[in-house]
């Protein structure tokens, strides 16, 4: 997500960095580099060209001129601008004094919305609300089995409606019987169209007259780019949309659409579809998204999956071991399938902020069949072994290698990523990120909502 727009920020604010002081000539090329990184990533021209507008007067104001570094204010300056058009604050979920709250889905056939519907049900479910599902597609084939099989992957009740085949009936029997189960909350997935035609409006339209929703949700496809803001602008201005959840954005979305359509719309994003688990749903927070495509990171959001998963216990006592330097191979491997629970481990990486040693990290392209074998060599391993990596000798990695079904050359380079690991760790341990650690939450359930 934004590495390409990530990279060649980094360019050019590398080459900026290094002026001590502002000529007028320097910020224009400056921001001629930027004009080019947004056009390439498919941000809307006009987006583009306002914000630039807006960096060029303060960038030649006088309050930069007289900073001590001006060219990190020209920076400062772009980063508040991006988080300007992608809306600033997070925009967070309206819930209605009826019962049940109701949102209604709606979206391009494609869009990814019926899963989308599943992601964000599980998504309140863990913030402690009690969702109910319900498809209104009466037309394509299989779409309210769709449903119902993602609703009890995710162990959420979704309403069947059998023998009914109205839209607005489904709905309205489906908001009932939600009120009468005690759900606080009923997501209507909506049908789509492979393009908007005037009978998917009406019918939205009128689901939303009888359900009056506290919530209307457009899915869009981030992969589409400026085709995905041009259908939130229609949606919105024939239906009064209330927000955007925004899907694909881990494939090779250039994050055009992300960039634009709030500020295109006026309709802000609240979520963002990470990946095709149930639970790579986001909550959309602008300043932690310019974060990462600055090149400073988004730990924040690392640290938040973390307290989701990571115990407080098991992570004080690995904390301790770094500093202590007893930190041993049975404890890499555990704390690699930590890691492996936090979501792909390139988006992990993608969230640290590109200095020192993590500098490359948003590059490093970890294959998760590499961590499998990592853990099967240290499996294979007896507990003397895995308690004091030094003993090991080239009669023990050949008996290793045999066991894990791999070779002696891969079990070397397990051992060596070891000792760079515990050099690594123990430097973190005693940093911002170790104190970090050691004032994670226990994890409360699902946190507050949105």
């Amino acid at each position: 997500m934004f590495d390409a727009l990530q990279d060649k920020f980094q360019r050019v604010f590398k080459t900026l960095r290094g002026q001590a002081v502002l000529s007028e000539p320097l910020v224009d090329e400056t921001l001629r580099d930027v004009r080019i990184a947004l056009l390439e990533a498919d941000v809307n021209v006009k987006v583009v060209k306002e914000m630039l507008d807006r960096v060029r007067v303060r960038a030649l104001g006088e309050e930069v001129q007289a900073s001590f570094s001006p060219a990190q204010e020209v920076v400062r300056i772009v980063r508040d601008e991006l988080i300007h058009i992608l809306g600033g604050d997070a925009a967070l979920l309206t819930f209605s004094k009826d019962f049940p709250t109701v949102f209604l889905i709606v979206g391009l056939q494609g869009s990814g919305k019926t899963t989308t519907a599943g992601k964000l049900a599980r998504w309140l479910a863990a913030k402690k609300r009690r969702p109910m599902l319900v498809s209104t597609d009466v037309y394509r084939p299989a779409a309210r089995e769709q449903l119902a099989i993602i609703a009890k992957d995710i162990s959420i009740p979704c309403f069947a409606g059998e023998g009914i085949t109205s839209p607005i009936e489904l709905a309205m029997a489906a908001r009932k019987d939600a009120a009468d189960r005690g759900h606080d909350v009923l997501i209507v997935d909506t049908a789509g169209r492979l393009h908007i035609d005037e009978q998917m409006m009406q019918e939205v339209s009128d689901l939303r007259t009888r359900l009056r929703p506290s919530e209307v949700l457009l899915v869009a496809d981030a992969m589409i780019g400026q085709d995905a803001v041009r259908s939130a602008q229609e949606f919105h201005e024939r239906l009064g949309t209330s927000g955007v959840i925004l899907t694909k954005l881990d494939g090779d979305a250039r994050g055009g659409a992300a960039l634009s359509i709030h500020h295109v719309t006026g309709q802000p994003i609240k979520f963002i579809g990470t990946g095709e688990k149930y639970d790579a749903l986001d909550v959309f927070y602008p300043e932690r998204i310019v974060g990462r495509i600055m090149g400073m990171g988004d730990m924040l959001s690392l640290i938040e999956k973390a307290e989701q998963t990571i115990d407080k216990q098991k992570a004080l006592e690995v904390q301790r071991k770094i500093v202590n330097d007893t930190f041993t191979l049975g404890d890499f491997r555990d704390q690699l399938r930590q890691m492996r629970n936090l979501g792909p481990v390139d988006q992990m990486m993608g969230m640290l902020p590109k200095v020192g040693i993590f500098k490359d990290a948003g590059k490093m392209k970890i294959d998760e069949k590499e961590l499998v074998h990592i853990e099967a060599i240290i499996d294979s391993m007896t507990l003397r072994e895995r308690n004091n990596h030094e003993i090991i000798n080239g009669k023990m990695r050949k008996r290793i290698a045999r066991g894990s079904g791999t070779n002696v050359q891969l079990v070397n380079q397990v051992l060596k990523q070891f000792v760079q690991t515990k050099k690594m760790m123990k430097t973190l341990g005693k940093g911002m990120f170790g104190r970090q650690l050691a004032g994670l939450k226990m994890p409360a359930g699902a946190g507050g909502t949105a």
